[in-house]
């Protein structure tokens, strides 16, 4: 029997350590002789730094090392990012750090030193700084670039001159911390003039050439190791804390640990973008759409980190997901005192999607459309968008493309919206809705003060290509096979699924993969775990490997045997001849082989020249709404997404499971809340962040379309973040379709949507 190990649900790869307690985290790094780092953090939003006294500190036994901006190596973690800097930003931002021989006294040690500042003008919100002349984030200005991303195809001016009617709305949404469970944590260590780190990472080497760069060392001098990741959501690191716990750690000539406490973690670490956009489409009176136009506002906080990726995908929805031959997106990326944002599952693309999705749901109930069937005659095709092609013809097509006269490699987005309607119950939900209001009231003392409705949402993401990937596959001399990348794990089951690549390519089980990630001593060069990559770029580099390593296997039976025997193949971990009169274990091959080690090697820059790679998906939310209070509660849910061949199927499940879970919060009670007066975050904690429980989630059920993407590794596509990006339009659809309220600004809080019923009765009244 042919092995098959593709669209089964192996066991994770991980889960044994995480269940035991065996996995070590980055904070259960103890090291002999091992100190605590403690950072100094700002408490003014906007200062310069005028002196340290550290003289405390000199006859305070245990405390090691004390580091200030006056006196940190030149280098820098990122153009805009020094290890210190002499000027602050925001409130929490790192201003000293020192190391000692416990927690405490490091705490202690830190409250000593005396910092003096000189404090400078600030501005708190994107649109503030856009128009403040005198408080400057950074010298060159609040306008990232100096000027904003513009983004067109065809003649967005002409198509609004063929529409019918023209609908223009805005749209807001917060700043939204990942909360990981696991705060981010840092140790290192020099030996020999040699650093190695252990920490919290999506990129191991990526993080090594920050941290040589900063540290003003040899990237060979560098080893990261990436520990197990206690949630990433693309949230880690992109900051400081790494580096600083470096150098303390070469000054004091001991290992140093830093850990973030869970205030830090809120504050320091990363968050998602707040943003204001403006949605302005045009249509003829039957629907179909002849322009639009986007605009964001988007605030990244103090520092850059991947603001640019993050406000150039925040306008794919709008660029792409409907057929149209005239679009335009503007993005304004902005620099304020605020805490920084970055890197957060899907960047950029729910908050886009958010506000398109909600205009075009306006846009159906005001032409009297049904909003499905408006998502069915207007959404993109197998054939992509109308135009010519600009990208070269020996170029890889970008997976997030403005051109036209590029088709997509596969397209389930039809299937999604039909598949995801029936399981959902779309056409019969106003039947459904009058028999659910009707069960309420009956059982309800305040009859009629719930009020249920339905919603959808339809979504584009960039399909999984990304960076230069490798990967190396070796036969162990157990006959065990070897994937060595330098990949990580961020929680999403890349392990998992990379083994089953490579147990299917080489004719293994999966039980006898063995994988080796995130170290940069003995793994090939990797990008980061962003962007839904992992599974589409490293899978093929890995699956390549597997191939030649394979094809290496039977080369050396073949030596080994009669000139006659033919057909040779591996299956479930044996080489068999075609006539099944041999048969050798893979042991006992690598065996013949001696000194000569199987093993081989991939480098991909994966992609198409002639096809988009996107994955696509629909979303429909039934809600209940509760009149008197304002509360929204999540009834049940469908989610139906193309992400190719699923390779496995219960992981593909959890992670869209887990994606529309998150947003859920994103969407109805989440938000990082900045005081305008001073700077400060006012809901650094899990008390004051409201963070869904599980007794917030719905029943969700998951659909996967039909399809089997050409290019992508056994047919699979992005699936990591797509979950993440239809749950507030398809939520707040549900709203509107309830109560007859349009919630633009996010979260939809209980006091929002009572204002906006209360704001709805006025209007009805004064009529």
């Amino acid at each position: 029997m042919v092995n098959s190990v593709i669209g089964t649900s192996v066991a994770r790869h991980d889960l044994p350590g995480k269940l035991t307690g065996e996995a070590r985290y980055a904070s259960d790094i103890q090291l002999p002789g091992m100190l605590h780092g403690k950072i100094v953090r700002s408490p003014h939003p906007h200062a310069r730094i005028t002196s340290i006294d550290a003289s405390h500190l000199e006859n305070l036994d245990g405390v090691h090392a004390v580091l200030t901006p006056f006196d940190v190596p030149s280098g820098r973690l990122a153009p805009d990012l020094p290890i210190l800097d002499l000027e602050v930003r925001f409130v929490g931002d790192e201003v000293a750090a020192v190391a000692a021989d416990d927690e405490d006294l490091a705490e202690y040690a830190a409250s000593l030193l005396e910092v003096r500042y000189e404090q400078l003008p600030f501005v708190t919100t994107a649109r503030e700084a856009l128009e403040s002349g005198d408080a400057l984030v950074h010298p060159e200005g609040n306008l990232v670039g100096g000027e904003p991303l513009a983004l067109t195809r065809g003649d967005v001016d002409e198509g609004f001159e063929e529409a019918d009617r023209i609908f223009s709305m805005s749209f807001s949404t917060p700043a939204h911390s990942p909360a990981p469970l696991e705060p981010r944590a840092a140790v290192a260590m020099w030996e020999d003039g040699k650093l190695t780190v252990w920490k919290t990472s999506r990129g191991v080497h990526a993080d090594r050439l920050s941290l040589a760069s900063a540290l003003g060392v040899h990237r060979d001098d560098v080893r990261v190791i990436g520990a197990t990741l206690g949630a990433g959501f693309g949230g880690k690191d992109e900051s400081r804390l790494s580096v600083i716990a470096a150098e303390l750690a070469r000054r004091a000539g001991k290992p140093v640990k830093i850990e973030a406490t869970r205030e830090e973690e809120f504050v320091a670490g990363r968050k998602r973008h707040s943003t204001e956009t403006a949605v302005k489409v045009g249509v003829k009176n039957d629907g179909t759409v002849t322009a639009i136009h986007a605009t964001t506002l988007m605030d990244t906080g103090a520092y850059l980190a991947s603001g640019p990726g993050v406000v150039r995908r925040a306008g794919q929805a709008a660029l792409y997901l409907y057929r149209c031959a005239n679009v335009r997106y503007d993005g304004h990326l902005v620099y304020t005192n605020q805490p920084s944002a970055a890197s957060y599952r899907a960047l950029g693309a729910p908050q886009g999607h958010f506000a398109l999705e909600v205009t075009m749901n306006h846009i159906a109930d005001e032409l009297g459309i049904d909003p499905l069937e408006f998502r069915l005659r207007n959404h993109v095709g197998i054939e992509g968008q109308a135009g010519e092609r600009v990208t070269p013809a020996n170029e890889i097509i970008d997976t997030q493309p403005v051109e036209g006269g590029i088709p997509f490699s596969s397209n389930g987005l039809r299937e999604c919206l039909e598949r995801g309607a029936d399981a959902f119950g779309w056409k019969d939900r106003e039947a459904a809705k009058r028999e659910s209001q009707s069960q309420q009231q009956s059982q309800s003392q305040s009859e009629g003060r719930l009020k249920t409705g339905s919603g959808m949402s339809m979504l584009i993401y960039r399909g999984g290509p990304g960076g230069r990937s490798a990967a190396r596959v070796r036969l162990n001399g157990d006959g065990s096979v070897q994937v060595i990348a330098g990949l990580m794990d961020v929680g999403e089951g890349s392990t998992t699924v990379i083994a089953q690549i490579v147990a299917e390519a080489v004719g293994v089980p999966y039980e006898s993969v063995r994988v080796t990630f995130g170290d940069t001593a003995d793994t090939p060069e990797a990008p980061i775990t962003a962007g839904s990559t992992a599974t589409f770029s490293t899978g093929t580099a890995a699956k390549q490997a597997a191939e030649e390593l394979r094809a290496k296997i039977l080369g050396v039976v073949a030596t080994h045997l009669d000139d006659d025997v033919i057909g040779l193949s591996v299956v479930d971990g044996a080489v068999l001849s075609e006539d099944g009169n041999v048969r050798l274990a893979l042991e006992d091959i690598a065996a013949l082989a001696g000194a000569e080690e199987l093993e081989a090697m991939a480098s991909v820059m994966p992609g198409s020249r002639d096809h988009i790679v996107n994955s696509f998906g629909a979303h429909f939310a039934e809600v209940e709404v509760d009149t008197e209070t304002g509360n929204v509660r999540v009834l049940r849910y469908v989610a139906a997404h193309d992400s190719g061949r699923i390779l496995n199927p219960q992981l593909a499940t959890n992670q869209v499971e887990g994606g529309v879970s998150q947003m859920l919060g994103f969407t109805l009670s989440e938000e990082m809340l900045t005081d305008p007066h001073s700077g400060v975050t006012l809901n650094a904690s899990f008390l004051e962040h409201k963070s869904p429980t599980i007794q917030e989630y719905p029943p969700i059920e998951v659909i996967f379309a039909d399809v089997v993407d050409p290019i992508g590794p056994y047919g699979a596509k992005a699936l990591g973040e797509p979950p993440s990006v239809g749950v507030a339009p398809a939520v707040i659809n549900a709203i509107y379709d309830a109560v007859g309220v349009c919630i633009t600004d996010l979260p939809a809080t209980p006091d929002k949507v009572l204002d906006a019923l209360r704001e709805q009765e006025g209007v009805q009244e004064d009529a």
